[in-house]
């Protein structure tokens, strides 16, 4: 049942973003660049018990995995006017592989282990 209200809340937390979105896109953007999905994980960590550390370490990592996918957010709306939606995904998808690869190689040197 807790799985069920977790999906649930999340899923109602996605749609009204994307429904202000709709309306206003500074502040659908506003809105979907808050950590919510963070804060919704390290909540429902939380109430099922997890420790101090594992929520720590969540943190931790989605910091690192954040910087990473920042060149996507100012390449999609360069290239979708030349390549339309799907190809832009794509290639959106593609960069931030490239740069998770590239950022996994950076924190490696820098004594991170990621992976």
């Amino acid at each position: 049942m807790f799985f069920l209200a977790k999906v649930l809340f999340t899923s109602v937390i996605i749609v009204l973003v994307s429904e202000v979105a709709k309306k206003n896109d500074a502040l659908g953007g506003m809105i979907a660049a808050l950590p919510l999905t963070t804060f919704l994980i390290i909540i429902w960590l939380y109430f099922e018990g997890a420790s101090e550390s594992k929520i720590s370490n969540h943190m931790k990592y989605t910091l690192y995995f954040v910087l990473p996918t920042l060149p996507m957010f100012y390449i999609f709306p360069h290239i979708i006017k030349k390549f339309g939606f799907q190809l832009s995904l794509f290639f959106s998808i593609l960069i931030t592989i490239i740069c998770i690869y590239i950022f996994n190689f950076i924190y490696k040197q820098l004594g991170f282990k990621i992976f």
